[in-house]
């Protein structure tokens, strides 16, 4: 699992860099959505390196970027992708409107994620255990109806909830963003 993190985390910031690079030229909505994805990837790249161990936990810190991924995420995310808002530079596949339903859903699960993620940031970081797994995560994770209460995810530790953030991420990217060449 912790490996996971590390090649996820390397991801989210290679993401976080091309699209800072991709994003001249944009205008109106498009650049609106490239904005937040641009903010909320900075806030993915400083919480891995707090996952990680780089820099010291910080629970304020992780509260106010769940709070920006929280704002960035749900019903505030689907609203930027009005039907067929694709010109360039935009990096939207058509697919998220031939499969709004799926999208959407991603969507809210990024915003339950993010929510427990900073309603979860003063129990801080758990401790690798025996075998190299981190405590707290396995315990939700086999069932799938803890997944939707936001008081059980909660209770988990910082970096399953950052895990579970980013997974999301990283799914709807694949289902739904243009991979750079």
């Amino acid at each position: 699992m912790k490996l996971s993190v590390f090649f996820l985390s390397g991801a989210l910031v290679v993401s976080g860099v091309a699209a800072a690079v991709a994003h001249g030229g944009a205008t109106g909505i498009v650049k609106e959505r490239m904005d937040a994805m641009g903010a909320m990837g900075k806030v993915m790249k400083s919480l891995s390196a707090m996952m990680r161990g780089e820099t010291e936990y910080d629970a304020s810190a992780v509260r106010n970027g769940a709070e920006i991924l929280q704002s960035h995420s749900g019903e505030a995310l689907t609203k930027q992708f009005p039907e067929g808002s694709i010109e360039v530079p935009s990096e939207a596949k058509p697919e998220i409107w031939s499969n709004w339903e799926e999208f959407s859903s991603i969507s809210g699960q990024l915003e339950l994620f993010a929510t427990a993620l900073g309603e979860a940031a003063d129990n801080g970081l758990s401790k690798p255990a025996a075998g190299g797994t981190m405590m707290g995560q396995g315990t939700m994770m086999g069932d799938p109806s803890h997944m939707q209460d936001p008081e059980l995810l909660a209770q988990m530790p910082v970096q399953g909830l950052f895990n579970m953030t980013a997974q999301t991420c990283s799914a709807c990217h694949t289902k739904f963003r243009i991979e750079k060449k």
